[in-house]
């Protein structure tokens, strides 16, 4: 095995890394905040993809170019979502909540499937084949797009929850949410918006991937996967720990694809996920329960 194709399959995993971290932080926002697993995030994104390709078709415009549109319906209907199913069984059991939301993926997923059928949608861009090559490592300009953009994405959103009001606001419920109350913080709000952010991120996460990933109703399925294994992986609720999660668990795919046969490649990420639950529980970058 050439050096060429590991430094090509670690570049690739750095890409693909930057795209899992901004899907995936949507979901460590949620869980961080409310303390809710949202079973319902790859269908939200499965949703956002086929916003992105109605209007990268309909308009015949790049699928970049549906982030103005995809990410405050994006943001609206997580917002609606919140308000009228979330909101009501947010101090109920955990069960219920669980069962709630895998009912809404349930929904969302087979509403998908009666209204576009089970064909594969895609919607190629111009730039599909435009390529950046350094040496013998070949970028192809939409994945590079999508890292870029995710990255910048996603260390504003990090810089909004450290240095601002509604950061300040939304770490403070997520800490003690009696105590927030107590300092005047309208905490239903605050979750709200959270939730919305989390949703949100999706609306951009989808137009970036458009031009290299096809859109089914059960693509969801394969998202939340790896949501949840760079989650855990990071450890619960933690933002940064999603973050250097989302690149660890994409190079280890792209370097499973390199090494492991055919449809054995997927299996790496999920094996680095059981050795964390037996040996570290709480992530790698999570702080041990007392």
């Amino acid at each position: 095995m050439s050096s060429a194709l590991v430094l090509q399959a670690i570049v690739s995993g750095l890409l693909l890394g930057g795209v899992y971290s901004l899907i995936c932080v949507g979901l460590t926002l949620t869980f961080g905040v409310m303390r809710i697993i949202n079973f319902a995030h790859g269908e939200f994104l499965m949703v956002a993809m086929y916003a992105t390709y109605f209007f990268a078709v309909g308009f015949k415009t790049e699928p970049y170019a549906a982030i103005v549109v995809v990410l405050p319906g994006l943001f609206l209907f997580g917002v609606l979502v919140f308000h009228f199913l979330i909101r009501p069984i947010q101090s109920r059991d955990p069960l219920n909540q669980m069962l709630l939301l895998v009912g809404l993926s349930l929904v969302l997923q087979n509403g998908a499937l009666a209204l576009f059928s089970p064909d594969t949608r895609a919607h190629q861009s111009s730039l599909l084949y435009s390529k950046l090559e350094l040496g013998d490592v070949i970028i192809g300009m939409p994945m590079l797009i999508a890292f870029v953009v995710s990255i910048l994405i996603t260390l504003a959103l990090y810089w909004q929850l450290r240095f601002t009001e509604l950061g300040r606001m939304i770490r403070a419920a997520a800490s003690d949410r009696g105590a927030a109350e107590l300092m005047g913080i309208n905490v239903n709000r605050v979750n709200m918006l959270a939730f919305g952010m989390g949703i949100g991120c999706l609306g951009v996460a989808a137009p970036l991937i458009m031009p290299v990933y096809y859109v089914v109703p059960d693509i969801g399925t394969f998202f939340i996967l790896i949501a949840f294994v760079v989650v855990v992986l990071g450890g619960l609720g933690n933002f940064v720990g999603a973050m250097l999660a989302s690149f660890l668990v994409a190079i280890a795919q792209s370097i499973g694809a390199l090494f492991m046969p055919g449809s054995t490649a997927p299996v790496l990420p999920f094996l680095l996920f059981i050795l964390v639950l037996l040996f570290k529980p709480e992530g790698l970058f999570g702080r041990p329960a007392r």
